[in-house]
């Protein structure tokens, strides 16, 4: 039996920083050590401006995928969510097909990652909070970086690959 070799994401970071400066996408790009959990990065993002973000990839009882981007401060809680996005009680998404479908790995999750998934396997929910922000800060594909982008950039980012995120506001979800 031969072992199942995932196939490599279409962009990592470099291929998505060229891709951005030559869609005319400006963007800041801070280097920093790894960083896995919010928590971590506490002390590095005290320097950097903007909302920083969260980003939980999820599955629900259905198999239908979503990446929820949120600002980090933001309750995201999962048992309420579901009803205003529209799916079934949600889960994590595992780490295999978290890669097969926007080609990174735990602790990278993204919204930049949308890139690597033109079938759009993944809904985008992206909260009100993030919507709202003027600068917003996401890894670049790997979590040993973080990029700034104005909200404007951000948009156009989004425009550009097709993709109209579900904007939710999470701090007035009903009950």
């Amino acid at each position: 039996m031969t072992e199942h070799k995932p196939t490599p994401p279409a962009y990592d970071r470099d291929r998505l920083l060229g891709w951005m400066k030559e869609q005319g996408i400006a963007s800041t790009t801070h280097d920093h050590p790894a960083v896995f959990r919010v928590e971590e990065g506490q002390a590095l993002k005290a320097a950097l401006p903007g909302a920083h973000t969260k980003n939980l990839f999820l599955k629900d009882k259905k198999g239908r995928l979503w990446l929820i981007s949120a600002r980090q401060d933001t309750v995201v809680d999962l048992k309420r969510a579901h009803r205003t996005m529209g799916s079934d009680r949600l889960s994590f998404g595992n780490e295999v097909l978290l890669y097969e479908t926007l080609g990174v790995r735990g602790g990278s999750v993204t919204a930049l990652a949308l890139i690597n998934d033109p079938d759009r396997r993944v809904a985008f929910v992206l909260d009100k909070a993030l919507w709202d922000a003027e600068i917003v800060n996401f890894h670049p594909l790997t979590n040993t970086a973080t990029m700034a982008l104005a909200q404007a950039d951000f948009r156009r980012f989004l425009s550009l690959i097709g993709r109209e995120p579900m904007v939710v506001d999470f701090s007035r979800l009903e009950g």
